[in-house]
């Protein structure tokens, strides 16, 4: 994988179909922190999160090609539902396996978009497993949500856009530093290692829930561990790693550090972008907001930029955080 070129001929290929979303500054953390502090507001894409930038890479790619097969694919909410947009607009039947632990809003969303669902397993590694083997029995091709270059290349296309937002702010510095939720490691995999070829100061931080840490342990011990993940309000990033996933590799070569994160960190970030920024974010995109009010006095006078990467939350959940938290800001401090 060239990753720049091949990110570069994707933001082509996007440009037409996804949305160009905002990167926003952000007065209210950037005082928190003494730092210069931009948002980039994947919650607004369309689907209302990242993953449509990676599944209509892949599945464009694949209509160039000359072929539109039956596709399955696993997702825990996000990329199943992107996944169905993409069909949509490019034609072709596909499925989506989803774990049965999925989050009743990501189901209803799922099937609000037309996708047709099979449930397995109780963590989205079991989702994928199955569905690899589903496939290949039926004689369909699998999409993974993480583990295909094509996918890789449309989550990097948001790379593309924070340097060209960036130019377009006027900022007399360069980035110095991007934090972004892991999970299968696509979205910081894509977005790293653009901007490492553009910027090779750059840091890039990756943001996990300390209750399902899979890609940190994993590039702690050297290998894809397979491990048991505790209950997250971060689930868009919960689960393990499929064994040989070259995002193991690239997050080995792009990420430089994780910030782990306990549920009311998380749980307080939500409920502060709402409060304090006036955006709705999922678990997963909170994990970088998390991150950054913990470790925000050691990123002072830093120009930094966040990936918030989705929306979906259920409206019950969203309530019992509210009612749990009531506006709080997670003081700084605290280990990885």
């Amino acid at each position: 994988m060239d990753i720049r070129v091949d990110i570069e001929r994707a933001v082509e290929r996007l440009k037409p179909r996804v949305r160009r979303t905002p990167l926003e500054y952000s007065p209210w953390l950037s005082r928190l922190g003494d730092a210069e502090v931009f948002l980039k507001l994947e919650n607004y894409q369309l689907s209302g999160s990242f993953k449509i930038r990676g599944v209509m890479n892949a599945l464009l790619d694949m209509a160039d090609q000359g072929g539109r097969p039956g596709l399955v694919t696993a997702s825990s909410g996000n990329h199943g539902v992107a996944f169905a947009h993409a069909l949509r607009w490019v034609g072709g039947d596909g499925a989506v396996v989803v774990p049965e632990t999925i989050s009743k809003i990501k189901a209803d969303a799922l099937k609000a978009a037309g996708a047709h669902l099979r449930f397995h397993g109780d963590d989205c590694l079991k989702a994928e497993t199955h569905a690899r083997e589903w496939a290949k029995a039926s004689g369909r091709v699998f999409l993974s949500p993480y583990n295909d270059p094509r996918v890789i290349a449309g989550q990097g296309s948001i790379g593309a856009e924070i340097l060209e937002q960036w130019d377009e702010s006027g900022m007399a510095r360069d980035i110095d530093a991007v934090l972004v939720p892991v999970g299968g490691g696509g979205l910081i995999s894509g977005v790293g290692g653009y901007l490492k070829s553009r910027l090779p100061r750059v840091k890039i931080w990756g943001c996990q829930p300390r209750r399902s840490a899979v890609m940190y342990h994993s590039l702690q011990a050297g290998r894809i561990l397979d491990m048991e993940s505790e209950p997250t309000i971060s689930d868009g990033t919960a689960g393990g790693i499929e064994v040989g996933s070259i995002t193991f590799d690239m997050c080995r070569e792009f990420v430089d550090g994780f910030v782990l994160l306990e549920e009311e960190e998380i749980e307080a970030a939500v409920v502060a972008a709402l409060r304090w920024q006036h955006v709705l974010i999922e678990g997963a995109a909170a994990l970088p907001l998390a991150a950054f009010l913990k470790r925000r006095k050691r990123l002072r006078g830093k120009h930094l930029v966040l990936v918030l990467s989705g929306a979906r939350i259920a409206p019950v959940v969203l309530a019992e955080i509210i009612g749990r938290r009531g506006g709080e800001v997670p003081p700084a401090g605290g280990s990885p």
